[in-house]
C-alpha cells in the first residue's frame, strides 16, 4: 500500500470492518426479523459507505449503496418484514460491496462489472414484488453469469460463521444462487469466456481485500496510554540499571545495561510513534469554522494550510483543538476585513488565513496568519489602561510587540459589541493558559494594515522528554531542553566581577547583551535574597528561554542530560507555578521538573501580563510632590551621575561605533530599518576617529512618532526615589543614593540642543 492514498485507504480499512460487520448483523436478524435496532445501525452503516464512496467519486460503490440503503428504509420503518429474499440480496450486496472495494484497493477504480442484476433485484424487492425479484433473478443468473449473482442463502451463512470464527475477511467469489434445485443450474461459462476471468478477477481481488485491513488495526487510546506508562517505568528502570553497570566492574553486567538501554530506546520510539497523528486531524473542521463565521459575517476568506502531515502526540493534539478554533473564530471577525474595506485598501476582496505547521528543535510550531487589517497597538494601549490591566507608565515601557500580546491578557476585548462571537473578553486568554498547559508558549506578531501572525511553540510529547539535571543544594531538579540554550561558568574573580546590578537584579554582559540572573535556591526557598556582595564561586548558569525572553538560571551543579518519564504533580503542588511536573531518577529518588515559564514570570524576569507587571501603590504614582520615582541612574561620560526619569525611556540599547554613520552634521545608525540620530549628553563623541568596538550605551527616547538616540557613558542602576520638585518639574539636582545627581529631561534637552528632532521622518 506505499504511496496509496491516506484519506482512501482509511476508507477501506473501515468498510471492510464495516463490511464484516453487515454479514453478522443480515445472520442474526433473519433469526429476528423485527429487530429495530439492528436494522438501524444497517442502515446507518450503508448510509455512511454510500455518502463516503459519494464524495470520493466512486459512483458504482455509491449507486449499490443506495439501492440496498432504500430497501433498508422501509425494513426499518416497519412497512414489511425481512424475507429469505431480501436477506439473500442484502448479502449480495454486500459481496458487490466488498468486491469493488477490493477492485479500488488493486487499481483505483471501480471494475468494469456493473451490477446490473443486482441492482434490479433490490429495487424489485423495495416495492414489495418478491416474486418478481425471484423471477428476475432466475433469469439473470440465466443470462449474465457474472460476479453479481449472488450465492445460496445458506452457504453465506456458513461462510460468514467461519469468518467470524477465523477473524478473517470472508472471500468474495460468489457462486450463483439456488433460486432452483442445484441440479437445474447452468454450468459455468467455459474457461477462455469472459465471465470465468470475472471470477478469477474476483477471487484475487478477495485475496487482495484482506490485506488493507490486515495490515493495520484499531486501539483503544487508554491502552495506548497504559501501555506507554508501561514504557515510562521501563524507562526509569533502565536508567536504573545503566547508572548502576556505570560502576561495576562485571563486563557482562556492562553489556547486558547497554543492550537493555538499546532496546528500549527502540521500544519507547516505537510507542510513542504510535501515538503521533498528523496535525490535520485537529484542522479538518476549520475549513467549515471559517466558512460558516465568514458568512455570517459578510466577508469572503479562504483557508490555505501547509505542513498538515506534521505528526504530535494525540493527548497535545486533542488539547490544541479548541485553542484553534478560538484563534481562527478572532481571525475571521477581529483580523480580515469585509470585502469593501479590503478593496478600499487595494487588497483582493477574499480574505487569507494561513494556517503551517512544522517541526523544528524539538517542537512543533504552529502560525496562524491572516493577511487583514492587523492589530492596532495604540487601541490595544488605551482598552488596557481603560480595563486597568496595566498602568500608563507601564505601557509607555512597552514596545509595540509587548502592547500587542497584551491581548492574552484576561478580560480583555477591543469589541465594539458583544455579539456571539466576539467581544466578552473570553477567548485569547483561554488559548494561551491551555496552550501553555500542555508545555507551549503563544506570541503575536502583528503589522497595522498587512495581518497577524500568532505563533505557537509546543513539545512533540508530554510523557518522555530529554532534560537537564541540576543541583541546588542537596536536591537535583530537571529543565527540560527545550528550553535550554546553554551553559555558563564563572570562576573565580569572574564570579563577582562580571556580575553586575540594575535594579536591584543581577544581570551578566552575554556577549553584549544584558543577561537577568535569576538563583534557584532563592526562587524555591532555599537561601535567602542575596546581597550584591553575597555571591557564590564559582557560578554555574543555566542559559534558558522563555516566551522569547532570556535569561540566566544560577544552580549549585549541573549533573547531566538524561530522558526522563513526566509524571503529573499531587493536587496539592498543582497551585505552585514553578514546578511542572515530577520525575524518578535512576537511584529511585525523586526529582521535580522546573516549570520555566513559570519560573521567569515568578521572578519578574516576564512582565507582560497584567499579574507579572508591578503595579504602583497610590502613593507611589509617577506625579506629584515628594513622591517615589523609577529613574535610571548612568553616567553621562565625565564621571558624573545623572537621573532620568524612566518612565520617559522607550529603551536602552547599545550600539557599536562602527556602526555610526553620518547624515549632515549629524550622527545616526541603523535601527529597526529606520534611522535613529544620536545626540551626546556630554556634548561630543566619547571615542576617537577612527576607533572600532567602543560600545555606545544609549537611551532611545521616543516622543510621538518620532525617536532619537541620546548616548550616555554607562548605565549604572535603575531605582526608585523620591524627587524635589520645583514648581510642576523636578529640581535640577537632589540626593540620590548619598550621591548629587542631575536630573534631565529628556524632552527638554532634546528640543534644546536639537529642535530639528521635532521635524524629522517618523521613527518606528
Amino acid at each position: 500500500m506505499e504511496g496509496f492514498d491516506e484519506v482512501i485507504e482509511e476508507f477501506l480499512v473501515e468498510s471492510y470492518e464495516s463490511l464484516d460487520q453487515l454479514d453478522r448483523d443480515l445472520l442474526a436478524l433473519e433469526d429476528t426479523p423485527g429487530d429495530r435496532d439492528r436494522l438501524s445501525s444497517i442502515f446507518r452503516t450503508i448510509h455512511t459507505i454510500k455518502g463516503t464512496s459519494g464524495f470520493l467519486a466512486f459512483p458504482k460503490l455509491e449507486r449499490v449503496a443506495h439501492v440496498g440503503e432504500s430497501l433498508l428504509v422501509p425494513l426499518r420503518d416497519g412497512d414489511f418484514d425481512l424475507t429469505h429474499n431480501m436477506a439473500d440480496s442484502l448479502l449480495q450486496m454486500v459481496d458487490a460491496i466488498r468486491d469493488i472495494l477490493g477492485s479500488i484497493e488493486s487499481n483505483g477504480k471501480e471494475g468494469d462489472n456493473e451490477y446490473k442484476a443486482l441492482v434490479d433485484r433490490l429495487e424489485v424487492l423495495r416495492k414489495g414484488d418478491a416474486d418478481q425479484a425471484s423471477a428476475s433473478g432466475t433469469l439473470n443468473e440465466t443470462t449474465e453469469p457474472s460476479e453479481d449473482t449472488p450465492q445460496p442463502l445458506e452457504a453465506a451463512k456458513n461462510e460468514t460463521k467461519s469468518s467470524a470464527d477465523t477473524s478473517e475477511t470472508p472471500a468474495t467469489s460468489n457462486p450463483p444462487i439456488a433460486t432452483k434445485p442445484p441440479a437445474a443450474a447452468k454450468p459455468p461459462a467455459p474457461a477462455s469466456s469472459p465471465a470465468t476471468n470475472d471470477a478469477a478477477n474476483t477471487s484475487e481481488q478477495a485475496e487482495r481485500s484482506s490485506s488493507v485491513a490486515d495490515s493495520t488495526v484499531r486501539i483503544n487510546v487508554e491502552l495506548l496510554d497504559k501501555l506507554m506508562n508501561l514504557v515510562g517505568e521501563l524507562v526509569l528502570s533502565r536508567n536504573q540499571i545503566v547508572q548502576f553497570s556505570e560502576t561495576s566492574d562485571d563486563m557482562t553486567m556492562i553489556a547486558a545495561s547497554q543492550r537493555l538501554n538499546l532496546i528500549t530506546s527502540e521500544l519507547q520510539e516505537g510507542v510513542m510513534k504510535t501515538r503521533m497523528q498528523p496535525i490535520r486531524n485537529a484542522w479538518n473542521k476549520l475549513p467549515r469554522v471559517v466558512r460558516d463565521l465568514s458568512a455570517s459575517c459578510g466577508k469572503q476568506v479562504v483557508v490555505r494550510m501547509e505542513g498538515a502531515d506534521t505528526e504530535l502526540d494525540k493527548t497535545i493534539l486533542e488539547a490544541l483543538k479548541d485553542p484553534l478554533t478560538h484563534i481562527v473564530r478572532n481571525s475571521v471577525d477581529h483580523g480580515i476585513e469585509s470585502a469593501e474595506e479590503r478593496e478600499k485598501c487595494g487588497k483582493p476582496s477574499e480574505g487569507t488565513l494561513s494556517l503551517r505547521a512544522f517541526h523544528e528543535g524539538g517542537q512543533v510550531n504552529i502560525e496562524i496568519c491572516d493577511d487583514g487589517a492587523g492589530i492596532n497597538p495604540t487601541r490595544v494601549r488605551e482598552k488596557a489602561i481603560e480595563k486597568q490591566l496595566i498602568t500608563a507608565e507601564q505601557a509607555d515601557r512597552m514596545s509595540e510587540r509587548e502592547l500587542t500580546n497584551l491581548i492574552l491578557l484576561p478580560g480583555f476585548s477591543t469589541a465594539a459589541a458583544v455579539t456571539n462571537v466576539s467581544g466578552r473578553g473570553v477567548g485569547m486568554d483561554v488559548v494561551k493558559t491551555n496552550i501553555e498547559r500542555i508545555g507551549g508558549t503563544v506570541d503575536i506578531q502583528s503589522v497595522l494594515g498587512e495581518g497577524t501572525t500568532l505563533k505557537i511553540k509546543i513539545p512533540l510529547t508530554l510523557a518522555i522528554v530529554p532534560a537537564l539535571i541540576v543541583k541546588s543544594g542537596d536536591d537535583r531538579f530537571a529543565i527540560p531542553q527545550v528550553n535550554l540554550l546553554e551553559l555558563l561558568r564563572l570562576d573565580g574573580d569572574r564570579a563577582t566581577d562580571q556580575i553586575e546590578y540594575i535594579h536591584d537584579t543581577p544581570v551578566y554582559r552575554l556577549r553584549g547583551n544584558l543577561l537577568p540572573l535569576i538563583y534557584l535556591d532563592e526562587q524555591i526557598g532555599l537561601h535567602p535574597a542575596r546581597s550584591r556582595d553575597e555571591q557564590p564561586s564559582p557560578i554555574n548558569i543555566v542559559v534558558l528561554k522563555a516566551e522569547e525572553q532570556h535569561f540566566g538560571l544560577v544552580v549549585d551543579g549541573i549533573t547531566d542530560t538524561q530522558e526522563i518519564v513526566v509524571k503529573p504533580l499531587g493536587h496539592h503542588m498543582k497551585a505552585i507555578s514553578t514546578y511542572a511536573g515530577a520525575t524518578i531518577m535512576g537511584d529511585g529518588m525523586i526529582a521535580l521538573i522546573l516549570d520555566v515559564v513559570g519560573l521567569a514570570r515568578k521572578s519578574s524576569v516576564l512582565s507582560e501580563t497584567a499579574e507579572q507587571a508591578p503595579k504602583l501603590s497610590d502613593n507611589e504614582q509617577t506625579n506629584g510632590l515628594g513622591v517615589k520615582q523609577s529613574l535610571l541612574i548612568f553616567d553621562p561620560g565625565d564621571e558624573t551621575r545623572a537621573a532620568v526619569q524612566l518612565s520617559a525611556v522607550a529603551r536602552l540599547e547599545e550600539f557599536d561605533s562602527a556602526d555610526v554613520e553620518k547624515s549632515g552634521n549629524s550622527d545616526v545608525v541603523q535601527y529597526r530599518d529606520n534611522i535613529l540620530p544620536l545626540v551626546y549628553l556630554s556634548g561630543q563623541p566619547q571615542w576617537m576617529p577612527g576607533e572600532e568596538n567602543v560600545r555606545l550605551n544609549t537611551i532611545v527616547f521616543s516622543q510621538g512618532d518620532h525617536s532619537v538616540g541620546i548616548v550616555v557613558g554607562k548605565i549604572l542602576d535603575i531605582v526608585h526615589e523620591r524627587l524635589d520638585f520645583d514648581g510642576n518639574k523636578p529640581a535640577a539636582r537632589s540626593i540620590i543614593q548619598n550621591r548629587v545627581t542631575e536630573i534631565v529631561d529628556l524632552a527638554d534637552f532634546v528640543s534644546t540642543y536639537h529642535p530639528e528632532f521635532l521635524s524629522c521622518p517618523s521613527m518606528a
